[in-house]
């Protein structure tokens, strides 16, 4: 139980590594050179809407540009083939050591209240989505943009799987694969209908005591505890409003209703191991507003930067809990 533990948290370092460094790899080159802004008819704003990240992102494409295509396209995929390349490399040197096994499957669907399949959810969703918006910058059409970049999510974690079905002491996991599937699928989705995001799942943390309980589990240090520790952990979908009203609307575009999930009291997966310390796991719903990152206007680069890599993440805002141990529960401000 404890390497699958590992396992699976080693596997969710190396997708925030890759996340993150696909994203600012994009970002950092997106914002150079970049033509001037035209706004789309499609999308539900202002007839002079105001620049901010998402209208960036939606600007028209321009015709296909094979001069483009050529000299970025290469540039991308070597850069990411060489980061994902050389994590898995480290992963398998540093967690894979022990004896080998032939492939099998583990079920874990019950475990940790299903927030793990909520990370493999989020991760891959936004992974495609940077993919997505880094070959629309590398100039392919929208349509292979989507399709090809789609599924990068999904292809990016799923060599994970294959690393735990050779592992003894655990599995390769088919609703992990199915959750990252999904994740995947929704961005395609979004994207095929509306040619941007309107759904935006995001995550939040906050620390708790019970990693100090099981600290080689849950985390002892915060950067572990980030990833680790299940009851800090809530994920959010977040409903961009403004894509939907319609122009003359007062309604503010950056801000959005959002619901979540979370659990705790989730030391140990075994019920009775739990209970030894006065604990029964439990989930937790919440109702709360978000910030919109990438509707905020800014003519700073160095923002629009900072808002599309911010824009995986729930700002802290008042909530509302409900839980069926203490029904609801307001929160002033929650994370």
């Amino acid at each position: 139980m404890l390497r699958s533990i590992i396992s699976f948290h080693s596997a969710s370092w190396l997708r925030l590594v890759v996340l993150l460094a696909g994203f600012s790899w994009f970002i950092a080159a997106h914002t150079q050179a970049q033509p001037a802004y035209q706004a789309s008819a499609s999308v539900a704003d202002s007839s002079r809407p105001r620049l901010t990240t998402q209208t960036m992102l939606l600007r028209p494409q321009a015709a296909h540009d094979s001069a483009h295509l050529g000299r970025r396209l290469p540039l991308l995929a070597g850069g990411l083939a060489a980061t994902y390349t050389g994590g898995l490399v480290l992963l398998g040197n540093a967690w894979y050591t022990g004896p080998r096994t032939n492939l099998h499957w583990f079920n874990d669907l019950s475990e940790w209240k299903q927030l793990d399949k909520a990370g493999h959810f989020w991760g891959a969703f936004h992974e495609s989505r940077g993919a997505v918006d880094m070959l629309r910058w590398a100039g392919l059409t929208d349509k292979q943009a989507i399709w090809y970049g789609g599924f990068v999510g999904f292809l990016l974690q799923s060599p994970i799987e294959l690393l735990d079905g050779r592992d003894p002491a655990y599995g390769a996991s088919a609703t992990d694969l199915a959750a990252n599937f999904l994740g995947s699928a929704a961005l395609i989705g979004q994207q095929l209908a509306w040619r941007e995001v309107r759904l935006m799942p995001k995550y939040s943390f906050h620390t708790t005591r019970y990693a100090k309980l099981r600290p080689n589990v849950l985390g002892k240090s915060l950067g572990e505890q980030y990833l680790k520790d299940y009851n800090g952990q809530t994920y959010w979908l977040c409903a961009d409003l403004g894509s939907w009203l319609p122009a003359q609307s007062r309604w503010p575009k950056w801000l959005q209703p959002a619901v979540g999930y979370g659990a705790q009291q989730m030391v140990y997966n075994d019920a009775d191991s739990n209970a030894s310390l006065g604990l029964r796991a439990y989930r937790q719903y919440y109702l709360t507003f978000d910030v919109n990152l990438l509707r905020i206007p800014t003519r700073s680069k160095f923002l629009r930067r900072v808002f599309y890599v911010a824009s995986i993440f729930h700002l802290p805002a008042p909530a509302l809990e409900f839980n069926n141990r203490g029904g609801l529960v307001l929160h002033g401000l929650y994370w």
